[in-house]
């Protein structure tokens, strides 16, 4: 039976509910005991503004409960006699647009999160809480919907809003969890494709609207409304290449990277506009794969595609962490366009930047009303280089945020590897800081140990549940064992970008010829570290934007020695040990800076010296993925020996390259001014012929060709402490690579 209804609540519990202060709303909307004059009783109470009739449905088998309004801003509530089984229950709703609307009522499911998975978040080791924060499509207690979980601990009240409530926060207020700081709420009959914010309260009253930090999709900047989306749908078919992938070792692997920005490389032209467009990830996969698999790549390496508002940043500034910006297309597509790469025999290679994030107001910043996932002292939360926010590593949830992220992307996408963005700038506590712009550690130092320990952390659970993909450090600094296991002491990554050895090559091959005799020492230093860490030799973006001016254009001389300069610092980066990262247009000599608003400028191929560039790269990179000297023992030694580097005269340098087999030998030979050397000695380990594989300055790629039209043999007389030496006719500006073949 229906007792007589009238307004249960307190005044100041009313006084809250309709301003939206309410802290605890399963303290008060749904099923709660209430005490009758002639018994034990029940109130319901549904707070939904805007509805004329509201009845309850399921707690009685046998009838429909009419629940009466007692507040004119939207509160309906039944007094019952009896108890009852608290189980969740449908309303009956009468908005006066038709039909009434039938749901399940929010406030009458228990929790979904147990009290483990708080209790791990808490500690900084749920890996996997990607899978319980943000907004997941669930089946809970036989009812399908939606579970929306958000960390925000110092919130007095926080609340999903959208378009199924009209963005009202005072609708689906979310129950607490406690101490644990998270807010969670499961709204039954949502599903994917409804775009959602949370409203959060702080303690001063201030209302933030924010993005989840956890959400899978936005939409396309310049909106930022979250998205709920279900990222298992997708069905893969690379199985075969994460096997095979978990049982190789990248260290004896070749890699030939082609570093790609997806919204610049190439574009789809209108016809009527003639305005640019971005290729989405499906053309990318039908255009991008075959391009980078006829050039000899065997990594694509994209710049940041997680959700970023500026174009200008690159993807360098993150608002969306866990959601693949929508700018290209869905979660779904961009796994296609992964999927569609390991059919081809492509890996992928993502970067990740968790450095530091963008000032936002929607994102992470200030996110509860305290500094939750920055620092608050400036002096260590603000990255004044791009004066964006420094992440607080020492905050266990804040640390599980990352790590996990990181295994995300692996995870659900299958990328083979992340490049970890700015990892200096995580490493110093005084990064670009002048004196007491930084606050030392406890041991008074300049090092961030909570940075250091999460680095370590994250390459100890990237490598530990993901055998065979890679982690490569943007370290610019002298780091020791940035490359080394955590278990002897390093950070643990698995490579480390030879930053000094692209600045040092690009200066050094920016010197006309006829001056670089006095500055060799800039092209042979990296030799003296070469074998400290695992090195990937990059020639990458950040060299050719912001009056950097282009590859090509850094190259002196007229339009042919530039040419023939640029050929010649991709034979030296092809032949030195580590592994290769060339950024896209670098391989056809594009003249113009990197411009993220244009494609590249491909109409420059229709040149013959574009072309044989191209040509050249293409056929360095097949011979670099069929010739195990060029990789099998990049981080040995034993791989690298100087014939002569001695010859700053000529301008002249040599070595040799080895793989494991004695077999597997090559010879580099490099001519560093424009003059050709007729019977040029060197010495070499063996007698007999030696093939000619490549010759820079070939007519194919555009050079003079001038060399040895097919190769020369070498006899026994001793030469720069070999037991053998072979007379060369070396190219101008050229570079030639030698094989000995079997007697």
């Amino acid at each position: 039976m229906t007792a007589k209804s009238h307004i249960t609540l307190r005044p100041e519990e009313l006084k809250a509910l309709l301003s939206g202060e309410l802290a605890d709303p399963f303290g008060i909307l749904g099923v709660h005991p209430f005490a009758l004059t002639s018994g034990p009783g029940v109130v319901v109470r549904a707070f939904l503004p805007g509805a004329r009739h509201v009845a309850i449905l399921d707690l009685d088998p046998e009838r429909e409960i009419k629940a009466p309004l007692v507040e004119k801003e939207g509160l309906f509530e039944a007094v019952l006699r009896g108890k009852r089984e608290i189980a969740p229950y449908r309303l009956k709703v009468d908005f006066g647009a038709g039909l009434p609307a039938t749901f399940y009522d929010c406030y009458s499911f228990s929790p979904v999160l147990s009290e483990y998975d708080l209790y791990l978040f808490n500690q900084g080791n749920h890996y996997e809480i990607y899978e319980k924060l943000g907004a997941h499509p669930i089946n809970h207690q036989g009812v399908s919907g939606v579970l929306f979980a958000l960390w925000a601990p110092s919130a007095a009240r926080v609340s999903v809003i959208g378009d199924f409530n009209q963005w009202d926060g005072r609708r689906h207020a979310m129950r607490s969890r406690g101490a644990s700081g998270v807010w969670e709420l499961f709204i039954p009959h949502l599903g994917p494709g409804l775009l959602y914010k949370f409203e959060i309260r702080t303690p001063d009253g201030t209302l933030f609207i924010k993005a989840d930090p956890f959400a899978f999709y936005f939409e396309k900047r310049p909106k930022t409304a979250c998205v709920v989306r279900d990222l298992g749908g997708f069905q893969w078919t690379d199985e075969d290449w994460v096997a095979s992938r978990s049982e190789q070792n990248p260290l004896s692997q070749p890699m030939a990277i082609y570093e790609v920005h997806l919204g610049s490389w190439r574009r789809r032209i209108e016809e009527e506009s003639h305005a640019q467009t971005w290729l989405t990830y499906r053309e990318a996969a039908e255009e991008l794969i075959p391009y980078v698999k006829d050039m000899g790549f065997n990594y694509i390496q994209f710049l940041p595609l997680a959700e970023h508002p500026f174009d200008g940043s690159w993807g360098y500034q993150v608002t969306g962490y866990y959601a693949a910006t929508s700018r290209y297309g869905t979660p779904d597509d961009l796994m296609y366009l992964v999927d569609r790469c390991h059919a081809e025999g492509l890996g992928v290679i993502l970067d990740w930047v968790p450095a530091h994030f963008p000032k936002d107001s929607y994102a992470l910043e200030y996110f509860d009303g305290t500094h939750l996932y920055e620092h608050a002292d400036p002096r260590q939360g603000i990255q004044k280089d791009w004066d964006t926010l420094i992440f607080n590593y020492g905050r266990n949830e804040v640390r599980n945020f990352l790590v996990a992220n990181a295994l995300f992307w692996l995870d659900k996408f299958h990328i083979d590897g992340l490049r970890v963005d700015a990892v200096a700038s995580m490493l110093y506590l005084d990064y670009s800081r002048r004196e007491g712009e930084w606050i030392p550690n406890r041991y008074g130092g300049r090092e961030n140990l909570e940075a250091v320990q999460f680095i370590k952390t994250l390459n100890t659970e990237v490598f530990g549940r993901f055998p065979g993909v890679v982690t490569i450090a943007e370290e610019s600094t002298a780091w020791p064992g940035v490359t080394r296991p955590v278990h002897l002491g390093g950070l643990g990554f698995l490579f480390k970008w030879n930053m000094g050895w692209m600045h040092d090559m690009l200066t050094f091959m920016s010197e006309d010829p006829i001056h670089r005799r006095f500055h060799m020492d800039k092209l042979t230093f990296a030799l003296l570290y070469a074998f400290h860490e695992n090195f990937i030799l990059p020639l990458s973006h950040d060299e050719v934007v912001h009056g950097k001016a282009s590859l090509l254009s850094k190259m002196p001389g007229d339009d042919w020695q530039k040419f023939a300069n640029l050929r010649l610092l991709f034979g030296y980066m092809y032949g030195e040990p580590g592994k290769k990262t060339l950024f896209m247009g670098g391989e056809f000599g594009q003249w113009s800076e990197w411009n993220h608003d244009q494609q590249l400028e491909w109409d420059l191929l229709q040149h013959e010296t574009h072309l044989g560039l191209q040509r050249l790269i293409r056929d360095l990179n097949r011979l670099y993925l069929s010739e195990p000297a060029f990789y099998e023992l990049d981080f040995d030694p034993k791989g690298f020996e100087w014939i002569d580097f001695r010859d700053t005269d000529a301008n002249v340098v040599s070595f040799i390259r080895r793989g494991r087999s004695p077999d597997h030998t090559l010879v580099f030979v490099f001519n560093f001014t424009p003059v050709p050397r007729i019977d040029y000695r060197i010495g070499v380990p063996k007698e007999g012929f030696y093939q000619e594989l490549i010759n820079s300055d070939a007519e194919c790629y555009g050079g003079s060709n001038i060399g040895l039209k097919g190769g020369a043999t070498a006899d026994l007389k001793p030469w720069h402490n070999q037991p053998c030496s072979v007379s060369l006719y070396l190219p101008p500006l050229g570079m030639i690579i030698l094989k000995p073949t079997a007697a």
